[in-house]
């Protein structure tokens, strides 16, 4: 599995990380003192301090210092590496330490509760109790604080720790590489069987089903070691990609995200890991090498070998264009309305955001690429555009993929110094945008503006999901009773 420090970076998001803290180190001082029968009294005597002082520091209230450890540590006839293990020292004290906690935490103080002294005299289950009330109250805090506002601040600082990582993450090559050796992977396309060979190899079984919850792609039953998938097969999705993307998970030793950071960051590993393993890294820097030094880099052209879906190649290019081969690049998917669902870039193409550096949501500029595909007629060739922009002259191509919300552009594109890498640079396709500056394409003229301001009330076609605050639940968008229901129908025992 996936260390948790391989992917530091990435992890940074999340706040989970074990640490050393008053509490924990207090409980393992009284845990020690009492397990070698000496008293509150005997102890305050051999360090030097008043009863009351080691009181305070059993208790949490205090943090002795550095020296101060060693000298309790030697009355305590063991180490200062012993005592700030951060690990508890018990089963109970876990769970005492955990209450105090909750008690120190803003969910007490908002409610005005008064304190608890938690001592032997309470129960395992009084404890437990008053914890479980705590945690319940906690998450229906932080479920309705889990607003539109916070989701985008997630994904501004998710999209900036990509490209400071240029979007390449070698600890995921390194685990797509061992899968993929592990089940006799010899070069090119990965094919079904090999994908059904991994999930076996993980220990999982794969069932097709035809009343798979209608809010997922697969169900993975952990505690059985199977992945269910669905019976009927979309035409415009990749049949492999859902197998990979539930095991990926297990790869990940991903745990059930906490907050919109966590649930972002969990599904940037995962869809990173699923095209690492069926766009294999060895394999596609090999084709993208010669494909460069011949001057005809394509996606069409690492779809087809790889046998995969356009968006899934136009990924894994940005993954290894600028790691393998020097060059920087950006990436949009955009809905038929306009819309930005997800854009990467490492080459200064200024995307529209947000006051808050969001770009999801946002609408992209009419003369972009990206929105200029849509009006195209041939569907079945290349889209392929250059576009002036105040940041620089950038080439683009775009191709549309359907979905059940629209039609979407999926579009890779490059400085104009790394066009020449690439086929369609010929094209005589170009237009200029002055976005962000309004009088490109966000105002309308004057005439049209005085006939219809105030005398229009649109219905957005964008999809709702972009437009509403953060689902609830564990897995935003996934009904979790829906899932319980199914696997206690599905399993085994």
């Amino acid at each position: 599995m996936v260390p948790a420090e391989a992917l530091s970076a990435l992890s940074s998001l999340s706040i989970d990380e074990p640490e050393l803290d008053a509490l924990t180190l207090g409980r393992r001082i009284r845990e020690l003192r009492t397990s070698r029968r000496m008293t509150l009294d005997a102890l305050a005597a051999a360090i030097d301090r008043a009863p009351s002082q080691v009181s305070m520091m059993e208790n949490g209230k205090r943090e002795p210092r550095l020296s101060m450890l060693r000298t309790i540590a030697l009355a305590l006839g063991t180490t200062v590496e012993e005592l700030m293990r951060t690990d508890a020292p018990s089963e109970r004290a876990a769970l005492e330490i955990s209450v105090e906690r909750a008690q120190r935490g803003p969910v007490f103080q908002a409610l005005g509760l008064p304190r608890i002294r938690v001592s032997k005299g309470q129960s395992d289950e009084t404890l437990q109790t008053i914890l479980s009330l705590h945690n319940e109250i906690d998450r229906l805090n932080r479920e309705r604080a889990a607003t539109p506002e916070e989701a985008r601040r997630a994904n501004s600082a998710l999209r900036q720790i990509m490209r400071q990582q240029d979007n390449y993450f070698p600890e995921l090559e390194a685990q797509a590489l061992e899968l993929l050796t592990a089940v006799g992977h010899s070069g090119g396309p990965v094919s079904q069987q090999l994908v059904a060979d991994m999930a076996t190899h993980l220990g999982f079984s794969l069932h097709y089903v035809n009343d798979l919850p209608h809010s997922t792609r697969s169900v993975t039953d952990k505690r059985n070691g199977r992945i269910y998938l669905p019976t009927e097969r979309s035409a415009s999705r990749d049949s492999r990609s859902p197998i990979v993307q539930a095991f990926a998970s297990h790869l990940c030793a991903h745990e059930e995200p906490k907050n919109y950071a966590e649930f972002l960051r969990q599904r940037v590993e995962t869809n990173y890991l699923t095209a690492a393993i069926l766009v294999p890294e060895r394999d596609a820097v090999r084709m993208l090498t010669e494909a460069k030094t011949l001057r005809r880099i394509s996606m069409e052209d690492l779809r087809d070998a790889f046998a995969v879906s356009y968006e899934t190649a136009a990924h894994r290019f940005t993954n290894l264009a600028t790691a393998r081969l020097d060059i920087p690049v950006h990436f949009m998917k955009v809905h038929e309305s306009g819309t930005i669902i997800k854009a990467y870039e490492n080459d200064n193409v200024r995307f529209p955001s947000d006051a808050l550096g969001a770009v999801e949501g946002t609408t992209v500029c009419r003369s972009w690429t990206a929105r200029t595909v849509f009006d195209v007629e041939d569907r079945f060739s290349a889209w392929y555009q250059y576009t002036d922009m105040p940041s620089g002259s950038f080439w683009c191509t775009s191709r549309i993929e359907k979905a059940k919300e629209g039609e979407y552009s999926v579009s890779v594109g490059v400085p104009f110094a790394h066009v020449k890498w690439f086929r369609g640079r010929e094209t005589p396709n170009r237009a200029v945008s002055l976005c962000p500056d309004e009088s490109c394409c966000r105002r309308a003229p004057d005439n049209l503006a005085g006939r219809w301001a105030g005398q229009s009330w649109p219905a957005a076609r964008t999809p709702t999901s972009l437009l509403a605050a953060l689902p609830t639940g564990t897995f935003p968008g996934v009904d979790q009773t829906e899932v319980y229901e199914f696997l206690e129908a599905h399993s085994p025992h």
